[in-house]
């Protein structure tokens, strides 16, 4: 079987690792165009890009996979799948239909679950206890098409976007593994999902949604503090600086201060009034310094009960 494989970040790298080392034919990688990165702007492959030349495998990189030039030069491949997983564009139906089993798309939620572009950061925000990868065939449609098989995988309590991300990467190239065979041999069940997801739709994650709004309830800032771990981080302003969250706590406690307000401060961290109950601020980052404990962060930033945290610099 020809497989093509379409994937970028590092959660599309552990099923083409798979795919290769289960001996399947990957004809060439699909993947987004090198980016510059750091100061110096060097221009820097796509983590599946750089898993593809491991194996020696033909890399395309189009601006867009709908051009005509790039559709007609994968139609000479004479695909008979394509695999997706994560690529960052949305795939014309011009590939959808090109190869003979179709495009099937690796999708780090339990379908109808979580729609969308970030739903590994979004089942931690909302405090799912469990998540995993669904195996689609694709349409048109926004991860609506039929679902072939799925596996779960549970969330532990001090779950964070990344750690997550890894445990969904390879339980997707192990679900892949287990996949194809019946595909291939025509004994996958296909179902039909239903028009309408029981959650919203996961948008994609922006830096903004990382900024802590201590009117609601510390149950809820503690979850975003975990989902936004490690991109983008969730933050909140004191004294004019930015202020990054990497990890919190709550506790349960009665409060009359106005939401933002420092209750208190100690060895455990920075106890800070929310909607409902109190957010413990246990590992912080000012801009322009590294990552340290509340403790430590104390002792250079003198913070005393009644301070405010800010939703801006002014």
């Amino acid at each position: 079987m020809k497989i093509v494989y379409m994937g970028t970040p590092d959660f599309a790298v552990a099923p083409l690792a798979a795919l290769v080392k289960n001996g399947y034919e990957v004809e060439a990688v699909v993947t987004q165009p090198d980016k510059p990165k750091g100061r110096g702007k060097t221009m820097m492959p796509t983590p599946v890009k750089e898993e593809a030349m491991k194996h020696d495998i033909p890399v395309l990189q189009p601006v867009k996979v709908r051009e005509p030039e790039f559709v007609e030069k994968l139609s000479e491949l004479k695909p008979d799948i394509i695999i997706v997983a994560a690529f960052g564009q949305i795939i014309p139906k011009s590939i959808l239909e090109m190869p003979k089993f179709g495009c099937i798309n690796i999708h780090a939620s339990l379908l109808p679950k979580y729609r969308g572009a970030a739903p590994i950061q979004q089942a931690v925000i909302d405090g799912e206890k469990e998540s995993g990868v669904t195996i689609m065939q694709m349409g048109t449609g926004l991860d609506t098409g039929d679902m072939i098989s799925k596996i779960v995988v549970p969330l532990a309590e001090d779950e964070t976007g990344g750690s997550l991300f890894d445990k969904l990467a390879e339980a997707g190239a192990e679900l892949l593994i287990q996949t194809l065979p019946s595909i291939f041999d025509g004994n996958a069940v296909y179902e039909k999902q239903p028009e309408e997801s029981p959650t919203p739709y996961a948008a994609m994650i922006t830096k903004k949604m990382g900024l802590l709004d201590f009117s609601k309830s510390a149950t809820e800032l503690e979850r975003l503090v975990r989902g936004m771990n490690p991109w983008p981080s969730a933050f909140t302003f004191i004294n004019g600086k930015n202020l990054k969250v990497w990890r919190s706590s709550v506790e349960k406690k009665d409060v009359t201060e106005t939401p933002g307000t420092v209750v208190s401060t100690d060895k455990k961290g920075i106890h800070v009034a929310c909607g409902e109950d109190v957010l413990v601020l246990h590992e912080v980052q000012l801009e322009g310094k590294k990552r340290m404990e509340a403790d430590a962060f104390l002792r250079g930033c003198q913070l005393k009960p009644g301070d405010m945290f800010r939703d801006s610099r002014e």
